[in-house]
């Protein structure tokens, strides 16, 4: 009996040798033949085997809960050949995916060699249940189709026009309370941004800034956190569970639908009448006026909405955070909204313009953290990528996949002059360095570049400049300073709130309030609100947050209810 059961498990064991080199072997076989008579040579490779990039993917898609893709990204490339210093390989049965974070690779994909990159028919089919067939998943004559539908109500004459982005700025600035109270300005952030673009798309807002519990607010951000765990493990996709994806994203269209349905009952000639009175004609007129279709309608929606969101709220929330951090820099800034609009009127397009460190602000955000961090494109052709000056092309045929950086690439300091009185640490949120700089073409662009540029971009702008001046200008009339205390709710990620100036009493005495506000990570594709775990340490050690040193007051927060931590701006 026991001679018959080792038997039975020496057989089971060579076996499933004998499966696993038969796998390994032929995934080498398939890449081979793929690689067979190509021009070019390969990035550096992380995995030559089909279990090392099994386990790769798994911990990409650690990293991405965790909201630590950044590091992860840049670990990736940081033991690369001096060849192929900034893109490196995996592959699996013989689909390549190059992640780089060089600025001739973007730029190669994005414009000098379009017409051989797209979307690619992965990412339509792991995206198609969120955003259809629209700008975002499409290519060749479909995406220009959808970009010439769309692009009309993007013109600068349009989002020139702030009314709706100040209306729904008085609503937040109502929801910042006075002294003493602590404010979760990320959440806040989140909320208006919805609230803007559903106004914009569909002439109503989901009222999500009144109404945190809104459920079409939480079955977007459930929806997001998905498709993203679906895109990092698309090999995969057959097998991952997607009940509560799609269930979210039925709530989505049972909110939408009603409005589409309504607009499709207008004829031709009221639709053009609305069109001619820009306060009432919204984006789902101008699209039912090019189209009747309810689907093309619903993609198309889907798709700003994600754009519109996302974008602008990050930016908001890592604005405010960089400001509070440096005093001088915030006080600079509320200087120049007081002398240009006062303590009381609402900016013009003309004045957000004109406010030149307003501008400068916004831009050194989206420096570092920019709004689209992370994009792929497939590769429709055989091609290649440009190589290191002097080195051969990197191969990229058919279906391999690109996955660029544009967080990683814009973070790399050998890009930026020399620090000097002038130019900051490029890693330290500095304003003032706009002033006498000019970053060089493709070593900035946070919303992408060439003709798949983020269309929502000078919207995500406007937004961000309205709201930031506006709080601003709430800071004048409330004779306050705005600092911050941290709540710490699960490891490894960052939520702040704001309070107003004051001390904060712990177990040791008192110290004064200081510091950072909002923020979302950037290192979320979608920048998904999230909070640090502060290490329990005892009362008044110091701990690093990365971002700011705080000082811990009160004793080791709790998970569910943190104490509060006075933070103090590094030096």
């Amino acid at each position: 009996m026991l001679a018959s059961l080792a038997v039975s498990s020496w057989t089971a064991s060579t076996w499933l040798l004998a499966f696993l080199g038969a796998f390994w072997a032929v995934d080498a076989l398939i890449l081979a033949l793929k690689l067979r008579g190509s021009t070019g040579v390969r990035a550096h490779v992380l995995a030559n085997n089909p279990f090392r990039t099994i386990f790769l993917f798994l911990q990409t898609t650690y990293y991405q809960i965790n909201n630590d893709l950044l590091y992860y990204f840049n670990a990736a490339l940081s033991n690369n050949e001096p060849t192929c210093l900034h893109a490196a390989e995996v592959s699996f049965f013989g689909r390549r995916i190059i992640i780089t974070r060089d600025t001739e690779h973007i730029k190669a994909v994005l414009t000098s060699k379009l017409a051989h990159f797209g979307k690619g028919p992965q990412f339509h089919r792991i995206w198609e249940g969120f955003l259809g067939d629209s700008i975002f998943t499409t290519d060749g004559k479909q995406w220009q189709a959808s970009r010439a539908l769309i692009r009309p109500m993007f013109v600068r004459e349009r989002v020139r026009d702030l009314d709706i982005f100040s209306r729904w700025t008085d609503t937040l600035l109502r929801h910042i309370p006075g002294d003493g109270v602590t404010v979760d300005m990320c959440d806040l952030f989140y909320r208006m941004t919805l609230d803007v673009a559903t106004d914009f798309l569909l002439g109503a807002s989901v009222g999500s800034l009144d109404n945190p519990r809104s459920e079409f607010s939480r079955a977007f951000t459930e929806v997001q956190r998905e498709q993203m765990i679906l895109t990092i493990l698309s090999p995969f996709w057959s097998f991952i569970p997607k009940r509560r994806y799609r269930n979210g994203i039925k709530k989505l269209e049972e909110f939408m639908t009603p409005f589409i349905v309504a607009t499709l009952k207008l004829s031709p000639e009221e639709l053009e009448r609305l069109s001619k009175f820009d306060k009432d004609f919204t984006f789902l007129h101008h699209v039912a006026l090019m189209s009747q279709d309810p689907k093309v309608i619903r993609d198309q929606i889907m798709a700003v909405l994600l754009a519109g969101r996302d974008t602008t709220a990050s930016t908001l929330s890592w604005t405010l955070y960089e400001l509070c951090r440096y005093p001088a820099t915030w006080d600079k800034l509320r200087a120049q909204v007081l002398e240009v609009v006062g303590p009381s009127r609402t900016p013009t397009y003309e004045d957000l313009k004109s406010m030149r460190y307003l501008n400068h602000a916004i831009d050194e955000t989206l420096r570092l953290y920019p709004a689209v961090p992370y994009n792929w494109r497939a590769a429709v052709s055989d091609t290649t990528l440009p190589g290191q000056p002097g080195q051969p092309d990197i191969v990229a045929n058919n279906k391999d996949i690109i996955l660029y950086s544009t967080l990683a690439m814009q973070r790399r300091r050998d890009l930026y002059p020399p620090v000097s009185e002038t130019f900051a640490d490029p890693d330290i949120y500095s304003p003032d360095r706009w002033e006498q700089w000019t970053p060089k073409p493709w070593q900035y662009i946070p919303f992408n570049g060439g003709p798949r540029i983020c269309i929502w971009c000078v919207c995500c702008r406007n937004t961000a400049e309205s709201s930031t001046a506006a709080i601003g200008m709430l800071s004048i009339t409330r004779q306050k300073s705005w600092d911050v205390q941290a709540r710490a709710y699960r490891w490894h990620f960052t939520k702040l709130t704001t309070a107003p100036t004051g001390k904060v009493r712990g177990d040791k005495g008192e110290t004064e309030g200081r510091g950072i506000c909002s923020a979302t990570s950037p290192l979320s594709s979608f920048g998904q609100p999230a909070t640090f775990q502060v290490p329990r340490q005892d009362v008044g050690n110091h701990i690093n947050l990365g971002t700011a040193v705080c000082l811990e007051l009160n004793s080791p927060p709790d998970v569910h209810d943190a104490e509060t931590l006075g933070c103090l701006p590094l030096s």
